[in-house]
């Protein structure tokens, strides 16, 4: 060992000693505190604070698995706090996941952290189905086969048991929880054709799979549940928008009806439904994606040159509460224009979702609105100003596509 290791592994051990001393006088003096008053004051914390307290003492540890801590977690994750943003990097190999915590007040808002994969060695490639109270549930890329739920700040994680697969098939994800029945469900919707098919390829070109299946699978249960078919081709991406206990896709256009629509799935009775689109003359084309703004069903309109209008349903399923909340103009951030010719990968995201110029992530508590630009930079917008401000952060990766998570930690119990 040389004199600056020396050093460095003195200044650890003071260090610890310190913290273990901190922590034991902490720890008497929140004795003192009745233990709700105590878990309601770290339920305000940011998750970053909150998984370097539950390593101080065993004393803090045990109130960071306290139950209640999680359920007053995702209280105060009002629609108006800022969010943690998961950012999945698909490039060049191996998949990876990265976190900034917006809600933190010092400089490590400014750092990008690497999380911890637990299960990545036998799932190396993987897709984000989505986030709920502080959830993720991840997909196996190749082979669809493989679905895992875990919350990245606790490292807590399990294995989804396999469900029907077919030798040709096409998949659409969705996870989510419904309020009133407190469930967490993954929904798995399979379309699918009969490799003997004469019809294997349509004249637009894209592999026409007339078969479905609709899978479920409830968190603390053993088994899938199929649901039988279902009469809409949803656009093969994840659900983009979880409102009122009701996952959100755009569907595909159909022979007789080119016109695209809003479906919903409903956690609790597991139905299927239209949501009535808003009378912006634009969502009949692929040029509009889904959001979820302050606790409210929105959809990002693409217009020309990089125009973006926002619509947000202000009483959901309700047409006439529809309203054009916001319109964006072109922008092109500065190192886009840099490096628009070079370092330009041929494909990175196998999500078709991901081909437009701008992404709308969520509003900021501050009235910004945050958005992706290409995989490759996060931006705020003042709409009050119409000012763009890139946000810089340290250690971004180069690729990424960006998912606003509510940072918790929540976890399910399941029985033995």
């Amino acid at each position: 060992m040389d004199l600056d290791d020396e050093r460095v592994a003195k200044r650890r051990k003071t260090m610890l000693e310190d913290d273990r001393g901190v922590g034991q006088q902490t720890t008497t003096e929140m004795e003192t505190l009745p233990h709700e008053i105590i878990v309601d004051i770290l339920s305000r914390l940011p998750i970053t604070s909150l998984v370097q307290f539950k390593f101080v003492c065993k004393g803090w540890r045990a109130l960071a698995q306290d139950p209640l801590l999680s359920d007053m977690q995702l209280s105060w994750k009002a629609p108006t706090t800022n969010p943690c943003l998961i950012l999945h990097c698909d490039f060049p190999i191996r998949n990876q996941l990265y976190f900034v915590d917006l809600s933190v007040h010092n400089h490590d808002k400014d750092k990008v952290k690497r999380l911890y994969v637990p299960f990545q060695t036998s799932m190396p490639e993987f897709d984000v189905v989505g986030t709920c109270n502080g959830l993720l549930c991840l997909s196996d890329s190749l082979y669809n086969d493989a679905l895992y739920v875990y919350n990245p700040f606790t490292m807590d994680f399990m294995e989804l048991p396999k469900s029907r697969q077919y030798s040709d098939q096409e998949v659409v994800f969705g996870f989510g929880f419904h309020p009133k029945t407190k469930q967490y469900k993954v929904v798995k919707i399979v379309y699918y054709r009969n490799t003997s098919s004469s019809s294997s390829y349509s004249r637009a070109r894209r592999v026409v799979y007339p078969q479905s299946d609709v899978q479920v699978f409830t968190l603390g249960t053993s088994a899938w549940r199929s649901l039988g078919k279902v009469a809409y081709q949803l656009i093969r991406r994840p659900s983009e928008a979880l409102v009122n206990g009701r996952l959100h896709w755009v569907s595909r256009p159909r022979r007789y009806y080119p016109a695209r629509r809003l479906m919903s799935f409903d956690l609790e009775d597991e139905q299927f439904r239209e949501v009535p689109k808003p009378d912006c003359g634009g969502l009949n084309r692929c040029n509009f994606h889904l959001c979820v703004l302050r606790g409210f069903l929105a959809a990002a309109v693409y217009g020309n040159y990089g125009k973006l209008e926002i619509w947000v349903m202000k009483d959901y399923n309700v047409k006439e509460s529809w309203i054009k909340e916001f319109s964006i103009g072109a922008y092109m951030p500065k190192c886009l224009k840099q490096n628009l010719v070079r370092d330009r990968p041929l494909k990175i995201w196998k999500n078709p979702s991901n081909g437009k110029v701008v992404r709308l992530l969520c509003l900021l508590d501050n009235g910004e609105i945050l958005l992706e630009y290409k995989n490759r930079v996060l931006v705020s917008y003042d709409p009050k100003k119409g000012k763009f401000t890139d946000l810089v952060f340290q250690g971004i990766p180069h690729w990424f596509q960006t998912v606003v998570h509510a940072g918790s930690f929540n976890w399910i119990n399941t029985p033995s």
